[in-house]
């Protein structure tokens, strides 16, 4: 039973964060992309020392890593708990002015400045939120609840945990990463010094979410390569690898296989850039479906655009290249099928209708499972992220806090 006289120490801990500028870089080569991340995580470490915590540290690369000590007897496998710092690099994140807005009663929300106004007809879960108190931002920037209000509830339920030693857990491990906005959120995580055996990211949306499928995602890079000369002299030698390229997204599919266009566990192709000249012009697309093997069947639909818009421009070739990203959580899930179903209980043992969500997306957690750390996700609170309108609920992120609470709880009775 958690203590109902404890006092949450999340919202005070989230308006905290949000004023460090954590956005990350996704043009950077360094890692973690922008230096200024360190400064939040090396806050955090200051933190975790103080709630008595002393292996808490941070290492060259940003990670910060910390255990909470087991106080049982039993052999309970160490639990994760997982959130990134880094903020996305669409909306600026510096300057963050939040705007508490106690006991909403329905209706869009009108923010500040910018013209910007949070929609009930496009942010549904606000109709749950009567008599809620909703933390937004004043249209000047994104919020950063994604995902600093999963630090926040990390951070509180280790404290929770501290403060009450009478709550029985195996030993948990703590991690706040850089860089996950930019997809590199895994690239020097090292698991075995994070030392768990299961973990849960704690970055997704509505109350009762958990999510432990996700898509699987390739990259492709397409180069067209044409034949460069003066302009004045080109007549019948130019080769413009501009055209080809334009030539081959224009007989790309308009009514299917398109982010634009699909929705649920349809998958698609998506252009994500094009640069360029007279010489040599890449296309970049990502790559997404729940069903791997749907990967590959798209690719060869774009290798096969791209032969035909070669063919029309004699002379012209194209190289094509595909990176593997990440792969559909679900595969390593299933086969430990007790870490989500102890996110499940923990749910309902809380009264709350578990959602089980597939994220048309990838997470941390994707990587980590391939890595040999089945992680699947669980919410944070966090709504319409990377954009002005960006919104959290405190009573979600007080229930977060519970639902960590209670998972670990539950590895520790269940071992």
């Amino acid at each position: 039973m958690f203590d109902q006289n404890y006092k949450f120490t999340c919202v005070d801990r989230f308006l905290k964060y949000i004023k460090y500028d954590t956005q990350s870089d996704d043009e950077s080569n360094s890692f973690p992309s922008t230096e200024k991340q360190k400064i939040l995580s090396a806050e955090l470490v200051k933190e975790l020392q103080a709630m008595g915590l002393a292996n808490s540290s941070m290492d060259e690369w940003g990670y910060v890593m910390a255990t909470i000590p087991s106080n049982t007897n039993k052999a309970v496998p160490p639990i994760g708990f997982i959130a990134h710092v880094d903020t996305s690099p669409a909306v600026s994140g510096a300057n963050v002015n939040a705007v508490i807005r106690k006991n909403y009663q329905g209706g869009d929300i009108h923010l500040e400045n910018g013209g910007y106004v949070i929609k009930v007809s496009e942010n549904p879960d606000l109709e749950n939120m009567i008599g809620y108190d909703i933390i937004t931002t004043d249209g000047n920037t994104l919020l950063g609840a994604d995902n600093k209000s999963g630090i926040a509830e990390i951070m509180d339920a280790a404290n929770y945990l501290l403060t009450h030693p009478d709550v029985k857990h195996g030993e948990i491990k703590i991690c706040f990463t850089p860089d996950e906005e930019v997809g590199r959120g895994t690239e020097k995580f090292d698991v075995k010094r994070f030392g768990a055996k299961y973990a849960y990211t704690v970055d997704g949306q509505s109350r009762g979410e958990v999510e432990s499928e996700t898509f699987s995602a390739d990259g492709v890079t397409i180069k067209f390569m044409g034949k460069n000369i003066h302009p004045g002299y080109a007549k019948g030698i130019m080769i413009n690898s501009l055209k080809i390229a334009a030539s081959f997204l224009e007989s790309l599919p308009k009514d299917k296989l398109s982010p634009e266009t699909t929705e649920g566990r349809e998958g698609y192709f998506h252009p994500t850039s094009i640069t360029g000249n007279e010489e040599l012009t890449t296309v970049k697309f990502i790559i997404r479906d729940f069903n791997t093997t749907k990967l590959k069947e798209y690719e060869e639909i774009l290798k096969k655009l791209a032969e035909d818009a070669v063919a029309k421009f004699p002379g012209s070739k194209f190289q094509f290249d595909v990176t593997e990203q990440y792969r559909n959580m679900k595969e390593v899930l299933d086969k430990h099928p007790q870490v989500t179903e102890f996110a499940i209980e923990a749910m309902k043992n809380l009264e709350i209708k578990p959602i089980m969500h597939a994220i048309r997306g990838g997470t941390d957690g994707a990587r980590l499972s391939f890595m040999g750390l089945p992680t699947p996700n669980i919410f944070a609170g966090e709504h319409a992220f990377h954009s002005q309108l960006e919104w959290v609920a405190i009573q979600d992120m007080e229930m977060a806090v519970k639902v960590i609470v209670e998972i670990a709880q539950i590895w520790e009775r269940k071992s």
